[in-house]
């Protein structure tokens, strides 16, 4: 992998970084719907002409997946960021609507267009000093092994052999994220002000926080090395370690090893058997090992090594849980498995789930959380597409007594990240279609559990 120099010449928009002012990238996330809308009319247009109303509607959608790729792509930033949330939870999308999107959001989780090779050189000149490519980086490899939302990766080795990945932040990235964050800020005022039960505000606040500390490499870098050495020489979890960091770039271990993107597209049953097992457990065990959460739980996050591990990449996004997951929330689990309304809602109310001032139903609030109880009634349980889709609609379902209990619920901002995390996770499990013995991780990992008030599990020995 020797260094090469790219072309001299002129510095595209994409060779500069994130793309765009606050006004231009503001008006590219609002012209996507308007752009389907285009199609749409354009689709009517050839139905009238003679053409199937099935193949326009399949050129229509896969047109717009095209679409919402490039735009949500070369924006980076919380518009990507956006597009990645979406890409793990596209299992929740009923299937007429998830299908033609599947493959295209699938690319966001690990790649977006690129900066150009003299953007790369300056940046690593400038970060590591004008003889990087001799004294740091003896080789380096100009095409970007995986380009995401804040930064993109190179392969190289550093000075002592090692075969390391360097991420290098994109300039402007600061700007773009909090940019595409005031966006998303008033698009989510205005749907909560329609909700009785949510207070917007302050999830905005902790959500503009946390993704802030996504751009401090620095932060990034401690939080890496206390992952690393709470998992250091671990079974079953592996995680680089860093080598040097600097405002815009992180040097780090490279992970050899199949992408659970991979898994998903074409992995056997076994494998992933193998790869939702190990997904789960780290999800699960690590806020009572490192009293950290890693709290950006996409498919490119994670690879399975040669060895049977799960390694474990970007660091960025992490929550700070000094006492472990709280309690409260095997609490929560028991209350609901165990059918107890009125300690579910003493427990949620407590935990700022149900604000003051706003009754539920408690018996209401059991029936409406059931469809998402069923996996940890089993033994092991096979989270799938459909299961999720059947989940979703039935909470989504307005024609259910119990929808209305569910816009009442409220989410404390210091539950955010975890949120984040279960709902990414149980839409990466849905898409890797492993069994799990879920039950048994749960009350391993999980404090505040009493199993002994669950019901039996069906396929109990």
């Amino acid at each position: 992998m020797p260094v090469r120099v790219g072309d001299n010449g002129g510095v595209s928009e994409r060779e500069r970084g994130i793309p765009g002012s606050s006004l231009a990238r503001a008006a590219r996330l609002a012209g996507l719907p308007l752009g389907h809308a285009g199609r749409a009319a354009f689709g009517v247009g050839k139905r009238i002409g003679g053409r199937p109303a099935e193949a326009v509607a399949a050129e229509l959608q896969a047109r717009t997946a095209e679409q919402l790729f490039a735009v949500l792509g070369e924006l980076k930033g919380g518009a990507m960021k956006f597009g990645q949330a979406l890409s793990v939870m596209e299992a929740a999308m009923p299937e007429e609507l998830a299908g033609p999107y599947r493959a295209t959001l699938t690319r966001l989780q690990e790649s977006g267009p690129p900066m150009g090779v003299d953007r790369v050189h300056a940046i690593l000149a400038q970060e590591l000093g004008p003889r990087w490519a001799s004294t740091k980086l003896v080789e380096f490899d100009d095409t970007p092994a995986a380009a995401a939302s804040i930064g993109q990766v190179h392969r190289a080795v550093w000075r002592d052999g090692r075969e390391v990945a360097v991420k290098i932040q994109y300039p402007g990235a600061g700007k773009a994220l909090l940019s595409d964050l005031n966006q998303i800020s008033r698009v989510a005022r205005v749907a909560g002000s329609w909700v009785p039960g949510i207070d917007v505000k302050p999830i905005m606040d902790e959500l503009r926080a946390r993704m802030s500390e996504e751009l401090d490499y620095a932060l990034e870098a401690k939080h890496q090395r206390h992952f690393a050495k709470a998992f250091r020489d671990d079974d079953d979890v592996f995680v680089p370690d860093v080598l040097v960091e600097s405002p815009q770039v992180l040097v780090t271990e490279w992970v050899e090893g199949t992408p659970l993107a991979e898994v998903i597209r074409e992995g056997t049953q076994e494998q992933r058997d193998e790869a939702a097992s190990l997904y789960l457990e780290f999800q699960l065990r690590s806020p009572g090992r490192a009293r950290l959460l890693h709290a950006d739980p996409h498919p490119g996050n994670f690879r399975i090594t040669p060895d049977g591990r799960l390694g474990v990449l970007d660091f960025g996004a992490v929550n700070r849980l000094p006492g472990g997951l709280p309690p409260e929330m095997g609490a929560i689990l028991t209350a609901a498995l165990s059918g107890d309304g009125d300690e579910l809602v003493k427990v949620l109310r407590a935990e700022g789930f149900i604000k003051r001032g706003i009754d539920i139903d408690p018996a209401g609030l059991v029936e409406y959380i059931e469809p998402l109880l069923e996996p940890i009634l089993h033994e092991h349980f096979t989270p799938t597409r459909a299961w999720l889709r059947g989940a979703a609609a039935q909470l989504q379902d307005p024609r259910r007594p119990q929808f209305l209990v569910g816009l009442k619920l409220n989410l404390p901002p210091e539950y955010l990240l975890i949120h984040r995390v279960w709902l990414g996770g149980i839409g990466v499990l849905s898409q890797l279609g492993g069994t799990v013995p879920l039950r048994e991780m749960i009350c391993a990992y999980l404090p505040g559990v009493d199993e002994s008030r669950w019901p039996p599990a069906p396929d109990a020995a």
